[in-house]
């Protein structure tokens, strides 16, 4: 039931956010323009709900986006020389996620969700680690409130995947709460690492087909043909593909 109620909601609050940030937009738009060459708006393809691919939007943070993607090191330093000086603010502000609003009024992805990554990861996931295709990308997410770059790749994906296993109203304020703190405190403050054994407990649960929440229905959860296919469609792509900068991998 709750699947309902978070997809109306966020269309909803995507669009109130949308128009209420109108004035920031503007004021970032002019910001990035000035501040370095190149397009105001940075496009990358990201696996959504079900594997499958669609445009996630970003502003422009770096001067250079031919940064080759490293998957076990996803995180651009704030330090990097490849940041602009107007992307080094919004990204520590994570005002650049901010045109994912868009996203969510589509129906790509959700206000709160596990954070949409490349088909990169694909040929390293394991199958417990694709659970988080059953629901929508998030623009924040309990891995991303929980040390996001300060984790290991696994540490993120079992947050993904205990988000996709026990979604709720409750789980969702909280983690969008937590996100405030995250932007005004910083990642690490709020890191937590995954114990070893909880991470065998997870790949257990997927080994045993345990029962999943509410919220991953039949109907709101993709198959694994679904993801293979998704898979087929953009790896070739995906290989090629830049960020704009590694970080954009991990968010």
């Amino acid at each position: 039931m709750y699947r309902y109620i978070k997809y109306t909601g966020d269309r909803i609050f995507s669009l109130l956010g949308i128009i209420v940030l109108l004035p920031l937009f503007l004021v970032v738009t002019i910001a990035v323009a000035a501040d370095s060459r190149g397009p105001v708006v940075f496009t990358q393809d990201r696996l959504g709900m079900g594997g499958k691919p669609f445009k996630m939007l970003k502003f422009r943070t770096m001067v250079r986006t031919d940064i080759p993607f490293d998957i076990e090191h996803p995180v651009i330093s704030e330090d990097s020389a490849a940041l602009t000086r107007v992307g080094r603010f919004i990204r520590r502000t994570k005002i650049d996620e901010l045109l994912q609003l868009f996203n969510v009024l589509k129906g790509d992805m959700s206000l709160v969700g596990p954070r949409p990554l490349k088909a990169d990861y694909l040929s390293v996931y394991e199958d417990w680690e694709r659970r988080k295709f059953d629901v929508r990308p998030g623009m924040s997410g309990l891995a991303q409130v929980s040390g996001n770059g300060h984790l290991s790749s696994q540490e993120r994906s079992y947050y993904d995947v205990k988000y996709a296993d026990g979604c709720s109203m409750w789980l969702d304020v909280k983690i969008l709460f937590k996100t405030i703190g995250v932007v005004f405190a910083g990642e690490e403050k709020f890191l937590k690492h995954v114990p070893d054994e909880e991470l065998g407990a997870m790949r257990e649960s997927a080994d045993d087909g345990s029962d999943k929440d509410e919220c991953n229905s039949a109907s709101d959860c993709a198959s694994n043909d679904a993801n293979s296919s998704a898979s087929e469609n953009i790896s070739s792509s995906a290989n090629n593909n830049t960020s704009d900068g590694a970080g954009d991998g991990a968010d």
